[in-house]
């Protein structure tokens, strides 16, 4: 990941919002009028949907978001405006009389979406509206480092509101129909296949892909005739569950893959892809950094149920799970001065972790919360025979390393083979040097280093009779078991 903006970015959503609503409950017969389950209903989940919900995840992953567009003088509308102001959008929404809200319900039984009904009016917004708008919308993009228009059809996007974003230095554009988005120029569009089929006529060619391992071959051999349907510098063609494809002139299309989910679990992994996306460009991201950041949000919120965001603390965890937990010190030191960089403190420990323990699990835990990146040295083979004696590791330090990079609260992984892990306090100069036991920090020989280099030491919590040694040997103690723990087999030479 290249180096970002550490300013936090101003951005400007306008377009078509709507209030999604999870009704959850038990379905457990079946209605006398018809063959339809009766759901009991348990709990409602209200959440804002459309451009709400991008503006929603831009604020979440650090971004201050002013958001332009229309609802009904309604209480639905009433219920939107409320939901955005307390997550932290700055609302610039219309009430227009006599019009609905969008309103999308979705009916889930047991974990399972069985029904969804919508309300809403999709007629183009009235004259008067449109003339606040462009008043409204031209104060808002002025100064604004990127601005995002999400366009369903809503109604909210006349000729003439469109025109008025036209030259903007950094659109961004998710439209269900994105031809007429070409006299604007945007920096980037985001159509799905299914857009992008109509958008370049072929609906009805045989030559359209509808195997799923087809599609992917389809767009890239149509990288160029999509880049000048669309008249953008950029082209992200959407595939769902197969991750994306990124086009720009005169490069191969760069693809991102995504971790499958059940399709009635992706409501709203677009508005995230899309605004992370869009974050990341805005920020001095590449455009193919910027499809990695948003493929790996939408990953974070596709298997949560309902609408939901994606924070920034998540999006950088699954980006650095992208990049690999494990990692050489060198190259973990150039990838946490970037961390730093953007303000994040850096929690550093180290030991044998020989066997993996609820100890171990609980103390990693507490020194996560301590920071915001989390690395764990891991003494080498070698380092751990010298330390422990004969017989010593039980497990080799790859299969230790791999473990511990499994753990949630583990951000990197590392090896030392030194007796100390000073060289690598030296190199990565953590803000917090974590131990766990019944030490004091006068007790631990690198604590004046990691003092002289502005850091600070902390001792966590120790759980009686969770160490590795008691575990070994109690392993070693059971009855008609003498032999059951053996170290690893060295490596044939």
């Amino acid at each position: 990941m290249g180096t970002l903006r550490e300013e936090t970015v101003s951005a400007v959503v306008v377009g078509d919002v709507m209030l999604d609503s999870w009704l959850h409950g038990s379905a457990k017969r079946l209605a006398q009028e018809a063959p339809v389950p009766v759901l009991n209903l348990e709990a409602v989940e209200n959440a804002p949907g459309g451009a709400a919900n991008t503006a929603a995840n831009l604020v979440a992953l650090g971004a201050r978001v002013r958001l332009v567009g229309v609802v009904g003088d309604d209480p639905c509308g009433d219920q939107l405006v409320q939901a955005l102001r307390l997550l932290g959008v700055e609302t610039d929404l219309l009430p227009v009389p006599g019009r609905r809200t969008a309103h999308k319900r979705r009916l889930v039984a047991g974990g399972q979406l069985v029904a969804r009904y919508d309300e809403e009016d999709r007629d183009v917004v009235p004259p008067e509206t449109e003339r606040d708008l462009l008043a409204r919308l031209s104060d808002a993009v002025t100064g604004a480092d990127v601005v995002v228009a999400c366009d369903y059809g809503g109604g909210v996007f006349t000729p003439a509101v469109r025109r008025s974003l036209a030259g903007l230095p950094l659109l961004v554009v998710d439209a269900h129909a994105i031809a007429p988005w070409g006299e604007c120029g945007p920096a980037a569009v985001l159509p799905n296949y299914a857009e992008v089929v109509h958008l370049l006529g072929e609906a009805a060619d045989t030559t359209v892909a509808t195997d799923a391992a087809d599609r992917p071959a389809y767009l890239m051999a149509r990288s160029e005739r999509i880049l000048a349907a669309t008249r953008a510098r950029i082209a992200v063609t959407t595939l769902d569950g197969e991750g994306t494809l990124l086009h720009r002139a005169g490069r191969p299309p760069y693809r991102t893959y995504a971790q499958p989910a059940p399709p009635h679990m992706a409501t709203g992994a677009g508005d995230t892809y899309t605004a992370a996306f869009s974050l990341w460009l805005a920020a001095g991201a590449t455009p193919e950094e910027a499809a990695e950041a948003g493929q790996a949000a939408a990953g974070v919120v596709v298997r949560r149920p309902g609408t939901a965001v994606c924070t920034r603390y998540e999006l950088l965890r699954a980006l650095r799970r992208q990049e690999g937990t494990v990692q050489a010190p060198e190259r973990l030191a150039q990838l946490l001065d970037e961390h730093r960089r953007r303000g994040e403190r850096i929690v550093f420990t180290n030991g044998c972790f020989d066997v993996l323990h609820r100890g171990h699990v609980s103390y990693l835990e507490q020194a996560g919360q301590l920071g915001d990146v989390l690395v764990v040295a891991v003494n080498s083979d070698l380092s751990v025979t010298r330390l422990k004696g004969p017989g010593r590791p039980v497990n080799p330090c790859e299969d230790r390393m791999s473990v511990l990079a499994a753990l949630n609260d583990v951000d990197y992984v590392t090896e030392f083979d030194e007796d100390t892990p000073e060289r690598l306090i030296r190199l990565i100069r953590p803000e917090i040097y974590v131990k766990g036991g019944d030490y004091t920090p006068e007790m631990l020989a690198e604590a004046p280093l990691v003092r002289s280099l502005g850091g600070e030491v902390r001792v966590l919590d120790y759980l009686p009779d969770r160490s590795t040694t008691a575990v070994i040997g109690r392993m070693r103690s059971a009855p008609g078991e003498p032999d059951t723990v053996r170290p690893f087999p060295p490596a044939r030479p």
